[in-house]
């Protein structure tokens, strides 16, 4: 299972998003420090979830790698979070 879909399904069992969109941007960063050269280094995260309505930006982006988990955070070098209710 790629990362993108390990971590797609990871959020849409923890949230139940309206939308959900998952980018590998890990081209963008060919050459530069943490690209694993595997292509799957850089990620961005694109959810909207009602559960996130009465949680400040600190607390969604808690929740999200809460959500994600340690072992997969571990082994990606980047993630960019967009998130809203």
């Amino acid at each position: 299972m790629s990362v993108v879909d390990e971590i797609k399904s990871k959020l849409e069992a923890a949230f139940t998003p309206t939308a959900l969109e998952v980018i590998n941007e890990s081209h963008q960063h060919a050459g530069h420090a943490g690209h694993d050269g595997a292509g799957e280094s850089h990620f961005r995260v694109v959810i909207v979830a009602d559960v996130f309505a009465d949680m400040n930006h600190l607390k969604r982006h808690r929740a999200v790698h809460g959500a994600i988990g340690a072992d997969l955070i571990g082994r990606i070098h980047a993630l960019a979070l967009e998130v809203s209710s």
